[in-house]
């Protein structure tokens, strides 16, 4: 198709407009088999293999389970989409014949209502009779439902593009099953940064599940009931205010700092906080969130002696450290348990956070962490010059070590 294109020299978009109007008249049901196969290979969140496709396709959203006898062929998959979508057989991925096919479908409007349709598979999938029947604690067999973890993992961001009566209903009824439904343990598992918990159950709720995909009418519901644990820890320690700030979820954030029962530094496991989270992601919005809180402590360690200055310092969000340095209660030259500041952290890779903490206080420039170089040491030793130089001009700073760096060079480096 695309040759032909390029010898005719007729326009990409007309060809694909033609191609989508022969699909739309197909007759039978390849016409809304072909235009499904669309809005799943343009809007799925990762490429679909082909078995997740497939099985997609079959879903019914009224019916109770999966009628394997709509599983449609691939070639039938195929045909319907009349050479717009083909198989990478690198991958056994299925995906659009151009990348400009996905420009046309989205700048085009071709497929409103998308998202909607999605979600709504992806959830009806999960309330399947024989999905709601697995056990929630055990690895399930993936390849006799091969699109279990997609619609696991994908179902919130296709709900939070395009949430509808139908599709916030089948959320909150997923909801209120979900920390024992095998579905928690699937997207727990995959969003879990520690790895797998030996924990059981794992203790992640629907409003957990909500929080981190951001979707603010179904959090609005939840925690509206009666029944609503909104300082719930999981088996790693995170609230759901905590996920919200660890995916930059701002308008759940902030709808949750509304609560007057919601603990705002509530640790996890490892002692951070959303705070914490937020700083170290660079989430500028949650942070001054969270700041508004009275009851939040901003110098707050984590079980390393870490702080959120330390965080937002050692990842170089200026936006963020000039946030906590605005705090009269944020000591920026705190040690973390090996006698690392948020000074020697910026010292590894940020000299315009190092600049900006140099001009925020009195540092000592001189104190080792435990491996026994301090911050001089390191800078130079990187090579960031700009904080060198700083670092020389202060009047913290050991004349004599600066005048040995300055006479044979960086330390590790030979002098050219």
């Amino acid at each position: 198709m695309l040759r032909e294109v390029v010898r005719t020299g007729v326009s990409l978009d007309s060809v694909y407009g033609e191609t989508i109007q022969r699909i739309r008249e197909q007759e039978g049901g390849q016409s809304r088999l072909g235009m499904e196969v669309l809005a799943w290979v343009s809007h799925s969140v990762r490429p679909l293999r082909i078995s997740e496709l497939r099985h997609a396709l079959a879903i019914e959203v009224a019916s109770t389970d999966l009628d394997r006898e709509n599983i449609p062929p691939l070639d039938t998959v195929l045909g319907s989409c009349l050479g717009l979508v083909v198989v990478d057989e690198e991958t056994s991925t299925v995906r659009l014949i151009h990348y400009t096919l996905q420009e046309h479908l989205f700048a085009d409007h071709i497929l409103p209502n998308a998202h909607q349709t999605l979600a709504e598979a992806c959830l009806a999938y999960l309330h399947y009779e024989w999905v709601k029947g697995l056990p929630f604690d055990v690895d399930p067999n993936l390849s006799d439902m091969p699109f279990l973890e997609y619609s696991s993992s994908y179902w919130g961001i296709h709900a939070k593009e395009g949430l509808s009566g139908g599709v916030k209903s089948l959320a909150l009824e997923l909801s209120n099953l979900y920390d024992t439904h095998i579905s928690s343990t699937l997207l727990f598992n995959r969003i879990n940064c520690f790895g797998s918990s030996s924990a059981t159950p794992y203790l992640f709720t629907g409003l957990h599940c909500a929080s981190y995909f951001g979707i603010i009418e179904v959090v609005t519901s939840l925690i509206e009931m009666k029944n609503c644990h909104i300082n719930q820890r999981d088996c790693i320690g995170h609230t759901p205010l905590m996920w919200a700030a660890r995916q930059g979820n701002e308008e759940v954030v902030g709808l949750l700092l509304t609560r007057g029962d919601v603990v705002p530094d509530e640790p996890d496991n490892d002692g951070r906080t959303a705070l914490s989270w937020a700083s170290s992601l660079g989430y500028e919005g949650v942070v001054r969130l969270l700041l508004t809180r009275g009851d939040v402590n901003p110098d707050e360690p984590d079980n390393d002696g870490r702080t959120a200055l330390s965080w937002a310092s050692s990842l170089g969000y200026e936006k963020v450290v000039r946030l906590l340095l605005a705090r009269g209660d944020v000591n920026p030259d705190k040690a973390d348990n090996y006698g690392q500041t948020a000074l020697w952290w910026a010292s590894q890779g940020s000299k315009d956070v190092g600049r900006l903490l140099l001009t925020s206080g009195d540092f000592n420039l001189d104190r080792s962490h435990n491996h026994g170089q301090n911050v001089l040491n390191w800078a130079s030793a990187l090579v960031y010059e700009g904080i060198v130089r700083t670092l020389f001009t202060w009047e913290n700073a050991n004349p004599g070590e600066s005048q040995r760096l300055s006479s044979h060079g960086p330390v590790g480096f030979s002098g050219g």
